[in-house]
């Protein structure tokens, strides 16, 4: 494995750790305030953190040939996790 990969799966994995924990903490919010903008918020981040590990598994899984389809994959999931971010800040009661 290149160093380059190596970087990437790291912050893949760092991006995902946090992610998950973002949803972890909107759910518990959801459950003790009972607010729809944290469903909402933990939608998002479920989605960015789809996109990451998706991303990160196609691309060692097809050895980063197809980078393209890959990038536009991502950004479309990550862009619409954070419709939903952002719409549970607009939406917060």
């Amino acid at each position: 494995m290149q160093l380059i990969e190596s970087l990437y799966l790291a912050s893949s994995v760092a991006l995902i750790l946090a992610g998950l924990t973002m949803v972890v903490l909107a759910v518990r919010a959801y459950v003790q305030t009972k607010r729809q903008s944290m469903v909402h918020l933990s939608i998002g981040f479920a989605l960015v953190v789809a996109a990451a590990a998706a991303t990160m598994i196609s691309a060692f899984v097809n050895d980063f040939s197809g980078v393209k389809s890959l990038l536009l994959v991502n950004s479309g999931f990550t862009t619409f996790g954070y419709t939903f971010v952002v719409y549970s800040l607009v939406a917060y009661e």
